[in-house]
């Protein structure tokens, strides 16, 4: 591993590489929506709210949402009050009575596989196997075993060297001293951060087997004086006390709206009065519009773990429902955003 300056950023912007990656399972949810489901024929003639779609095509809920979030944020699909309409664009292209149907150019790929996972994700809302992998356990589940723990890590770790300096530059924590990354992989935020503010001392809370690659990441990067390891299980104990800063980055789309406002309530029972939250991720706006690069992208979280890209009127109202205030947001680098909320 490099021993890299973690306060640098690159010369050139890997934006666009970000997108492309995370963008990967978008086209087969709409190609699951055209092809299996023929959803856009049927809204154009029986405009829909969210409810009323799953009724009809027998979904779930958190699938159909990061679904119709997604279209619109392709324009495929605009709100009126809480029904979805198609747009001119869907209404020419997308509806199988329309000449310039493009329904059967899609249909030559309906089979592959994250296609397929789709319509059982939108059936069930269990996520799908990660890769679509026939040998591989849903996300949540591999995680407990050593060789996917540290695969995994390592690929959270190399996005992590781009978007923690990011994270780190937009912090103000002069006020502060005990910093805790919450399920932190491999520690690479709790680095980043302590690199750029160096009167902190940081901790990062992580359940076996992940905690040994944090603790091995660690120490290769020469922070281990300055960074520990705290083994545990944040949904079956409490957060560990004694910080004034929580951190939780690209961890709370992982889970459904129950687990977030569980982790989002130890968070608060843990941090002392004045203590500051930090929520690290890609938010989709309060109008669920887009942007379209974080709807692609929660595409491919809700096909492969619990959750999704949230909104940010959904993350406001679960933050100030526990007991937060003062909620600062600002955009960091590749499509992420920082969430600050403190503890009165």
């Amino acid at each position: 591993m490099n021993s890299l300056d973690l306060t640098l950023q690159p010369q050139t912007d890997p934006t666009i590489l970000y997108r492309h990656r995370d963008a990967l399972y978008a086209v087969d949810l709409l190609t699951a929506a055209l092809v299996w489901l023929d959803l856009f024929t049927w809204l154009d003639t029986h405009p829909a709210d969210k409810e009323g779609i799953c009724r009809q095509f027998e979904l779930t809920e958190r699938p159909t949402d990061v679904m119709l979030t997604l279209f619109t944020a392709m324009s495929f699909l605009e709100k009126h009050g809480e029904q979805f309409h198609l747009t001119p664009l869907a209404r020419e292209h997308l509806v199988k009575s329309s000449p310039w149907f493009i329904g059967p150019y899609y249909a030559a790929l309906k089979d592959r596989p994250v296609c397929k996972d789709y319509l059982t994700v939108l059936r069930t809302g269990k996520p799908a196997n990660f890769g679509s992998a026939k040998d591989t356990k849903p996300w949540a589940q591999a995680m407990e075993e050593p060789a996917f723990a540290a695969q995994f890590t390592a690929a959270m770790d190399c996005r992590g060297i781009f978007l923690g300096p990011a994270l780190a530059r937009a912090l103000d924590l002069r006020d502060h001293q005990r910093f805790l990354d919450i399920a932190g992989g491999s520690g690479i935020y709790a680095c980043c951060v302590v690199a750029a503010h160096p009167h902190l001392r940081a901790a990062v809370f992580e359940k076996p087997p992940v905690d040994q690659v944090a603790m091995r990441h660690i120490a290769q990067r020469g922070y281990a004086d300055r960074v520990s390891v705290v083994a545990g299980d944040m949904f079956a104990e409490a957060l560990p006390s004694g910080f004034d800063v929580h951190l939780f980055s690209n961890v709370l789309h992982d889970w459904e709206e129950p687990v977030v406002k569980q982790l989002l309530a130890k968070s608060f029972q843990a941090l002392p009065s004045g203590g500051l939250l930090l929520v690290h991720d890609a938010h989709i706006n309060a109008e669920k519009t887009g942007p379209l690069h974080v709807a692609e992208y929660s595409a491919l979280l809700m096909n492969i773990t619990e959750g999704k890209c949230y909104s940010m009127a959904e993350m406001e109202a679960y933050l100030e429902e526990v007991g937060f205030g003062r909620l600062s947001f600002m955009a960091t680098a590749a499509a992420r955003s920082l969430l600050a909320a403190w503890k009165p």
